[in-house]
């Protein structure tokens, strides 16, 4: 087997074991961040030893056996009579073992969950946060990773060497955590997800204005994180990020450029990924209604049923909205809801509600505001006030494929 095709079999074996091997290694070593450093060096000796020899039946058992045995050399160096050492080094055959070596099949799942926990910790700040769990749960690259979110690879390889840092001196034990400490830190892990899917459905910056890739990783991790901890928030993540998905290939034509949603094909939705999430947003409820998740993922139901714009049941999504701006509030949610009102009572309804969130200069350098106003704008008819907001927006905007769209609205205003 040539270095090109082994490259290709340690990267499909690591996007799809990641988290299970740092997991495995990490319940083993007691300590996470050597962890990952061990599968990664159990990366770099795979691409050299499977070029020569081949993949190995057992590849993931392979990964896992060369970290282990990494794992007590480092040990062994720190002190010949360490305890860690001999526990690892019992039994431990010259023959390459099989995958279950190294996984408990009644601690697999707990390892992922412990992975997701940690890298989610809320010691750690927002960035290192997505950049730790798309490294080490997600198995992206750190290249893949710089490239998703427009930073330097440079900066992505400082976060998560922080992160690890940050992780080490605050002790935080590699363990699923109690259920009361876990219910607390869940929204860590949820929010850090969102953030993912949120960027993959609405680039911030680049080309294209969907990165389905960072989209889609955010949809494996929410499926994990279902399987391993089903509770009700959590699928209401899973529903908003399926009916949100669901639109994708009607979201932009064949050039790439964006569709809005009045003129989407919607022949186009993908109506299995509806399915899917309307399953999910009816397992979201658990009793004391919906959480915010839960109330987005509505939300996104109201439009996936509806067969036009005119057929949507607005009145639905203002009340959606405003009971998320009560358990959440924000400036963004705000704003979603003037647009549901401009569809349900008139862009002048809307409009006054915009320009109360502009007063108060809450999402001043974002390009959503300007965007919103010059919209509502030309649909009243105020040609020289749209043409002005949207000249702001465009000027705030970063996404090309976005900025594209704004650039035809202006085109496509009457002369003043």
């Amino acid at each position: 087997m040539g270095s090109t095709a082994a490259r290709g079999a340690v990267e499909a074996v690591w996007r799809m074991e990641a988290a299970r091997i740092v997991g495995a290694l990490a319940r083993f070593t007691g300590d996470f961040a050597l962890a990952e450093d061990l599968a990664q060096e159990a990366l770099a000796e795979a691409l050299v030893s499977w070029s020569v020899n081949g993949v190995p039946h057992e590849p993931t058992g392979w990964l896992l056996t060369t970290g282990r045995r990494r794992a007590i050399d480092a040990f062994r160096r720190r002190s010949a009579a360490d305890e860690r050492y001999a526990m690892l080094a019992r039994d431990l055959s010259p023959e390459e073992p099989g995958p279950d070596a190294l996984f408990d099949p009644e601690a697999i799942d707990d390892d992922v969950l412990a992975l997701m926990f940690i890298s989610c910790h809320p010691v750690l700040s927002k960035e290192a946060r997505i950049a730790l769990t798309l490294r080490v749960v997600g198995g992206l690259g750190s290249e893949a990773i710089a490239k998703a979110f427009l930073v330097p690879v440079a900066t992505i390889q400082a976060r998560i060497t922080r992160a690890k840092k940050t992780l080490a001196a605050a002790n935080v034990p590699f363990a699923v955590p109690e259920p009361r400490e876990r219910a607390e830190r869940l929204g860590s892990v949820l929010q850090v997800v969102y953030l993912i899917f949120t960027e993959g459905s609405f680039a911030s910056g680049g080309d294209s204005w969907i990165r389905r890739d960072l989209a889609g990783e955010a949809q494996r991790l929410a499926r994990t994180l279902v399987r391993l901890d089903p509770q009700p928030e959590v699928f209401g993540l899973l529903a908003l990020m399926e009916l949100t998905a669901a639109r994708f290939p009607a979201r932009l034509d064949k050039s790439g450029q964006p569709v809005l949603l009045e003129d989407q094909d919607r022949r186009l939705w993908d109506q299995a990924a509806i399915r899917r999430g309307r399953a999910a947003l009816a397992k979201s409820d658990g009793g004391r209604g919906l959480g915010a998740y839960g109330l987005q993922a509505s939300i996104a139901e109201c439009h996936a049923v509806a067969h036009s714009v005119a057929e949507t049941s607005w009145p639905r999504i203002v009340g959606l909205y405003e009971a998320l701006g009560q358990l959440t509030p924000s400036p963004i949610i705000e704003l979603n809801r003037a647009v549901a009102v401009a569809m349900a009572s008139g862009p002048a309804d809307g409009l006054a509600l915009v320009e109360e969130i502009a007063g108060r200069g809450e999402l001043n350098g974002s390009h959503l505001l300007p965007s919103v106003r010059g919209e509502l704008l030309t649909r009243l008819r105020r040609v020289d006030e749209a043409r002005h907001a949207l000249l702001q927006a465009l000027e705030l905007c970063g996404n090309a494929a976005e900025r594209a769209a704004l650039e035809r609205k202006i085109s496509a205003l009457s002369p003043s």
